[in-house]
């Protein structure tokens, strides 16, 4: 029904408890649509979210509609009543497309400009995280990744965090003298290297913490920048 209601939709991952969604979400970006069943083979979705902090919009399902008033005290934006007709479900998508309209992209704070510090360098982000807002300082970062056409930066606490901007306007942002573009996917901060191995055709293999979910690799093009940089010499 979803994958009719929304054509190209991911499906990241279909999850019966707790203890299994406690597990996905401690590891993985936050979506931009959770579907919540009301009824978990371990407990509720209210348990499940006295646990974890979901932040993306929530669509609730479940046969009682006495927990209507309960789900609404979240971040829900809809309650459907099991047996789900499509046009229900149709109708749900289309008012999470309309609700992200009624918000505006939010712009990075301006910050003061030290004499020292070259212009577009920023201190730290405002960051949008489903409703809520946070500040992210550019110091706290460990690397930014890209993934599934979305780009995230990784804190030194090992936490994920969606980013407004790509990858090629962060490497504008960020402090050259501490971050690195080592190839289209990542940037890496100096701090975040834990060890490098030499890799084929002289690039170099870098192993980061907190670990990704790879070791990534130094393009052959920018294997001697990133040498150079490393020596402070960029």
């Amino acid at each position: 029904m979803l994958r009719h209601a929304l054509p190209g939709a991911h499906i990241l991952v279909i999850l019966d408890s707790i203890e299994a969604a406690r597990t996905w979400f401690a590891a993985h970006p936050m979506p931009d649509l959770v579907m919540l069943d009301i009824h978990l083979a371990d407990g509720t979705a209210f348990d499940l979210l006295q646990r974890i902090s979901i932040t993306a919009p929530i669509i609730f399902t479940t046969a009682y509609d006495q927990y209507a008033l309960e789900a609404f005290k979240t971040n829900s934006i809809e309650y459907l009543l099991k047996p789900i007709k499509p046009e229900e479900l149709k109708a749900a998508l289309q008012k999470l497309e309309s609700l992200k309209k009624l918000f505006t992209p939010v712009l990075e704070e301006d910050q003061p400009i030290k004499s020292d510090a070259k212009p577009g360098i920023k201190k730290r982000f405002v960051i949008r995280i489903g409703e809520h807002l946070k500040t992210l300082a550019t110091e706290d970062i460990a690397y930014c990744y890209s993934e599934s056409k979305m780009t995230f930066a990784r804190s030194i606490e090992g936490r994920n965090y969606p980013m407004d901007h790509n990858l090629d306007a962060l490497e504008e942002m960020l402090d050259p003298q501490q971050f690195f573009r080592i190839n289209r996917q990542y940037i890496v901060s100096l701090k975040a290297i834990e060890e490098m191995r030499a890799y084929t055709k002289s690039r170099v293999i870098i192993k980061l913490k907190p670990a990704g979910k790879e070791a990534p690799v130094v393009s052959a093009e920018r294997s001697a920048d990133f040498k150079m940089w490393l020596g402070g010499e960029l």
